[in-house]
């Protein structure tokens, strides 16, 4: 079992950046593949990003390529996203997950965006 907090949202102007961060509980943290996914008002979730166990393989949804950053600290049992010249439609609830082959077995609870015009 993994238990995931997200933590770093929150409303910034357009152009601006955050970085999200992404604590688990547990000892097989390393094991995980871990990724991002977000949902904005009226839309389904999508994925953002992911990462490898051993954070060598990166993935990234094409409208935040460029942009965004995912990272990993085994020893913190923590993912990062890196979000650099946020957009409006970056808007959205940003949801952390983990998986033994891919990130979705175990989800966070969120934690929200807002990217003002």
């Amino acid at each position: 079992q993994v238990q995931l907090v997200e933590s770093g949202g929150g409303l910034v102007q357009a152009g601006g950046s955050l970085r999200l961060s992404c604590a688990a509980s547990g000892r097989t943290f390393s094991s995980y593949a871990m990724g991002w996914f977000r949902q904005a008002p009226g839309k389904e979730r999508e994925f953002v990003a992911a990462i490898s166990w051993s954070g060598g393989s990166t993935y990234y949804a094409d409208s935040v390529k460029g942009r965004f950053t995912i990272s990993r600290d085994n020893a913190k049992n923590t993912v990062y996203l890196q979000m650099n010249s946020l957009k409006p439609e970056d808007t959205a609830v940003y949801y952390c997950a983990a998986g033994s082959d891919y990130p979705g077995d175990y989800w966070g609870q969120g934690t929200q965006v807002t990217v003002s015009s």
